[in-house]
């Protein structure tokens, strides 16, 4: 991995990490107007859905945008609605708090252990390291609202560390069928707002009739545009960079973006608590993302290897002068 490389995929994922951030707060306000969890999950893929049709129709359509049905439909299921109706199914169930610590730990742990686990890719001590650190600074970013339990938070709970589980899934099969960012931003948009729309329009459609068409523009723009597109194609093109495992922590970063950026658009100002999870996060995922040192056999037999292959280019060179080429 080239430095460009590794640079840009630090960057995309960041950027996937700023804008689902955003799609947290925006979420909690929108919840905070009236609507509920299918109608964003409406917005959402129908959005991302009309907005990569052009692509997915000029890609090989019929085999999936070049994915394949199979894949498709699973890269889908995982990273497409039913992820966002199990995770947002947890709230029923659970606090908030609950939801920022088990879904995302156990998205970040889960990756890991299947990126090491299928993949290959090595778990470094300095990585492990970070990636506990994460855990921790969630956990204390989501404040005393961790330890509220009630007779059924395990259900809730249950549905968080399953929505976790779902997109490391996702990020891990997308990493070893090494399909490009364009086309798994496609297949996932499009499939899933070609499923969920009759799906929702049979059932609750009519509830968005009664909302401000300007804020479901808004919304549309917001969770489909960005969230449901720009993140996902971001995000993707972290996990080619980057590998699996890297690229799942920067999720972990969402919840301490929309603490900050639902300051001016909740007037939910965030508590020292809150900050410094925030911070040990950020620390966290430094520690986790930078590139380790290479190992020290390689190292060595590099260095070994380099002298013989220097004498005998020498040697070479020596028997060329002497017959006179």
């Amino acid at each position: 991995m080239t430095p460009a490389t590794e640079r840009a995929g630090l960057l995309f994922g960041a950027a996937a990490a700023l804008i689902w951030g955003g799609y947290l707060a925006v979420t909690r306000f929108a919840v905070g107007v009236g609507l509920h969890a299918d109608d964003l999950a409406f917005l959402r893929y129908a959005t991302a859905g009309l907005l990569m049709a052009p692509w997915f129709m000029r890609h090989r359509p019929l085999a999936a945008g070049g994915v394949g049905w199979p894949r498709g439909l699973l890269l889908a299921a995982l990273a497409g609605p039913p992820f966002v109706l199990v995770g947002a199914s947890g709230f029923l169930f659970a606090p908030l708090a609950h939801s920022a610590v088990i879904q995302l730990g156990t998205l970040t742990l889960t990756s890991f252990a299947l990126s090491a686990g299928l993949l290959g890719e090595p778990v470094r001590g300095h990585r492990l390291a970070g990636v506990m650190t994460i855990v921790a600074g969630l956990a204390i970013t989501a404040g005393p609202g961790l330890l509220g339990t009630g007779a059924e938070t395990w259900k809730g709970d249950l549905l968080f560390a399953l929505a976790g589980s779902m997109w490391a899934l996702f990020t891990v099969l997308h990493r070893r069928w090494r399909i490009p960012a364009a086309p798994t931003t496609a297949v996932v948009s499009v499939l899933s707002g070609a499923l969920y729309t009759p799906v929702y329009l049979a059932g609750a459609g009519a509830r968005l009739l009664a909302t401000d068409p300007w804020l479901l523009s808004a919304l549309a723009v917001m969770l489909g545009g960005l969230a449901g597109v720009a993140a996902l194609f971001a995000f993707s093109h972290a996990v080619h960079r980057l590998g699996s495992a890297r690229a799942s922590l920067f999720p972990a970063l969402a919840p301490g973006i929309a603490i900050l950026i639902g300051v001016p658009l909740t007037g939910e100002t965030p508590s020292t608590l809150q900050l410094a999870g925030v911070a040990i996060v950020s620390v966290g995922l430094l520690l986790a993302v930078r590139k380790g040192r290479p190992p020290a056999a390689s190292s060595s037999s590099t260095a070994s290897a380099s002298p013989q292959s220097t004498t005998s280019g020498r040697r070479r060179r020596s028997t060329r002068e002497r017959v006179g080429m």
